[in-house]
């Protein structure tokens, strides 16, 4: 388990070129998307997990700007937004060897979920 997995921040491994004060403040912000659009979790293959968000265009746009900032830092992970059929999915897949990062953001989203 990666250092700052271990202290709590979640999907912040040490392949993480964010500069460390930063991670926090990200671990926030997916935190609030979370918190007010995560409607849904699940986790087909250890690899992926796919997360219902509440739809409208407002949440699409801040998952969009948001996991492409992710994606800039820590480019194992794929994200793919998906809106269709009136619904928003966000798939967040990552290589065999990040499992565990994938585990610590379901943790995240699961716990964020409005009731």
């Amino acid at each position: 388990m990666t250092r700052d997995i271990a202290l709590g921040l979640g999907w912040a491994p040490s392949a993480c070129t964010l500069p460390t004060a930063e991670q926090p403040l990200r671990v926030a912000e997916f935190d609030a998307l979370f918190t007010d659009a995560v409607r849904g979790v699940a986790r087909p293959e250890p690899t992926r997990l796919r997360l219902e968000l509440v739809f409208s265009p407002g949440n699409a746009a801040r998952a969009a700007e948001l996991t492409a900032r992710e994606n800039g830092c820590c480019s194992f992970f794929t994200f793919t937004l998906t809106i269709a059929g009136g619904g928003l999915t966000l798939e967040v897949t990552v290589p065999a060897e990040h499992t565990e990062v994938l585990d610590a953001l379901q943790a995240r989203a699961g716990t964020g979920r409005p009731a």
